[in-house]
């Protein structure tokens, strides 16, 4: 395995140490624990995909393995958000349903021989969403570190990032599936 396939699957095994930090207050500095593995875990999204594209070390291992291992981060934090009441769980299965259709609209073009690239919007979902999970972990973070007073309206801040997300995120999915209605013709 190379080493941008190990750094992918790092990420995966992160997943349920930032879950136990974000989840479990009678760590000390548990927010703060959250965030930083949550960090860790991006830099591996970064660092896996440079290495893997500067010294030509592309898988198909790592194809596969990069994008579930990006969900499974995501969907761990928006999934505990609303666990732990700082998400709307409407708005997280909003998210999950795009990924679920582009994941399947992908999955039927790669069948016909057709590649689907990632668009603008995908990718401004993207970035949103991961530096809105950043800042309530952020926020989350000064909280349990008493940076920021217990009366600061962390639930508010939460809903309304989470909301532009899952708002955002719809227009993406929306757009993905009217520029590519082609792949539908024939199947109904």
């Amino acid at each position: 395995m190379n080493l941008p396939n190990k750094l992918t699957l790092l990420r995966v095994i992160l997943v349920p140490f930032f879950l136990l930090f974000l989840l479990v207050d009678a760590i000390p500095l548990h927010g703060v624990w959250a965030l930083v593995v949550f960090a860790a875990a991006s830099i591996t999204d970064a660092l896996d995909g440079h290495i893997a594209r500067s010294r030509k070390m592309i898988t198909d291992f790592g194809k596969f393995l990069d994008p579930v291992a990006d969900k499974v981060l995501v969907f761990a934090a928006l999934i505990a958000f609303t666990e732990l009441g700082l998400a709307s769980s409407v708005a997280v299965v909003i998210m999950m349903a795009r990924e679920f259709l582009v994941s399947s609209l992908r999955m039927v073009a790669a069948s016909n021989g057709k590649v689907i690239a990632a668009g603008k919007s995908g990718k401004v979902k993207t970035a949103v969403t991961m530096v809105s999970i950043v800042a309530i972990l952020l926020l989350m973070a000064l909280m349990d570190a008493g940076v920021l007073a217990s009366t600061f309206p962390l639930v508010t801040v939460s809903g309304v990032l989470i909301w532009i997300c899952a708002a955002i995120t719809l227009y993406s999915g929306i757009e993905y599936l009217v520029q590519n209605k082609e792949q539908f013709t024939g199947s109904m």
